[in-house]
């Protein structure tokens, strides 16, 4: 089987699914996933950037942002890199009204138990430890 990896404008076009013909394109495209003929590959930092394009351009709320882009990942066909943090950080992005890099930095600090140094006290409510930053050298 042959596999491919997704542009953000393809995801984009998926989810926006305007009566463009790249949105007939891509809507066949997932047809052939479905049926199994083709794996369409996803790599996070696509979803990053279709959270921001969603957001900002085509004005979705972070419920529909998140809702849309678990329904794809989750999607027969569909191969998403690092798909359990990527569902995580979209809960947390849905549930805790944070920005999605944000989300995604927690929900992978969390997966490996790891601490984030950040100055962004705000990462202790999505469950992370923070690394305590020294004033000296």
């Amino acid at each position: 089987m042959t596999s491919v990896w997704l542009d953000t404008n393809v995801l984009v076009g998926f989810i926006t699914r305007d009566s463009s013909a790249q949105s007939r394109r891509v809507l066949a495209l997932m047809r052939r996933a479905e049926r199994g003929e083709v794996n369409l590959r996803l790599a996070s930092i696509v979803v990053a950037e279709a959270v921001w394009v969603l957001g900002s351009v085509y004005a979705f709320d972070r419920d529909q942002i998140a809702e849309a882009l678990r329904a794809f990942i989750m999607a027969d066909g569909v191969s998403a890199e690092d798909s359990d943090i990527v569902a995580d950080a979209l809960r947390l992005m849905q549930d805790q009204n944070v920005a999605y890099v944000d989300a995604h930095l927690a929900a992978l600090a969390r997966s490996r138990r790891e601490p984030i140094a950040s100055f962004d006290t705000g990462f202790r409510r999505l469950g992370v430890e923070l690394y305590a930053l020294s004033s000296h050298a």
